[in-house]
């Protein structure tokens, strides 16, 4: 009993967050109550919600909450190799299985008109952040800033910079998925798949620098003391390989996704009845 009791214990400790952020948490409870709206108003048998959707969501915000809003965040702060898992789920892991359950339709259903109409005024903005020379030059480019050392060890000193660095990742991240993994958005296919593999080999290469580099980059870990007793130059290793391998995976995934979509798209327009035209189909 008095096991259960502690297990209990630590499992609430480590679940409360190390410090409280209400933005991280609003925005999470925001996201789910809205999307969750919209999916009721929508039903369940509508193409955009079914069953799978609503998980892959729902586990992307879980994911963000957990690396924001629990203990893990102190691990983030003291130790490299947590800090950039928690970059993989904010930039990647999380934004991917978010654009992947292609929540639009449901989100949209799920907002206030009051609120719905307003943010249309973002769209020039985000337009601009999702053009294909744009977004992964920011998609990379947002990495490499904040590994730049002296940036690093300024944001992880600074709990304003850090908080901006983390939602920089996770806002970039949003925008990059969403346009790569929406079939029906801006790009097709094919320029969907260039943008995904535009994004790897500046990934490889940063996080191969990282982990064969001979020299600890970040100090900063040795100013605010380390989490674990682990030596720093393998702490550094370990966050290259997480910068390397799972982050260049994911558009691997990405890509195999979007060409499953191709041929689904394909073997539509193969069943299309042959008197009907792309302008009949358009009108």
């Amino acid at each position: 009993m008095a096991e259960s009791t502690a297990l209990l214990h630590s499992m609430t400790t480590w679940l409360a967050p190390w410090e409280f952020s209400p933005l991280w948490g609003l925005a999470c409870l925001t996201a789910a109550i809205v999307y969750m709206r919209g999916a009721r108003r929508l039903g369940r048998h509508h193409p955009a919600v079914g069953w799978s959707r609503p998980i892959a969501f729902l586990a992307g915000l879980a994911l963000v909450y957990i690396v924001t809003q629990t203990h893990y965040d102190y691990l983030s702060q003291y130790m490299f190799f947590p800090h950039r898992a928690q970059h993989l789920v904010l930039h990647h892991a999380a934004p991917f299985l978010m654009a992947l359950a292609l929540p639009g339709a449901a989100l949209a259903a799920g907002l206030p008109m009051r609120i719905a109409r307003p943010s249309r005024r973002l769209r020039p903005l985000v337009d601009l952040l999702q053009h294909p020379l744009v977004a992964p030059l920011l998609f990379v480019g947002l990495i490499y800033f904040w590994l730049i050392p002296e940036v690093h060890f300024n944001a992880m000193l600074s709990q304003d910079l850090y908080q901006l660095m983390n939602w920089s990742m996770f806002i970039d991240g949003v925008l990059f998925w969403w346009l790569v993994l929406t079939p029906s958005g801006r790009l097709g296919h094919g320029r969907r798949i260039l943008l995904l593999l535009a994004v790897v080999p500046p990934q490889i290469l940063l996080g191969a620098y990282l982990t064969f580099s001979p020299t600890v980059l970040f100090d900063v870990y040795e100013v605010c003391g380390r989490a674990w007793p682990l030596a720093p130059l393998v702490d550094q290793q370990i966050g290259g390989l997480i910068t390397w391998i799972p982050a260049t995976m994911m558009s691997v995934i990405g890509t195999l996704i979007v060409l499953r979509q191709l041929r689904r798209d394909e073997t539509r327009r193969q069943r299309m009845p042959p008197s009907r035209t792309p302008r009949d189909v358009i009108g």
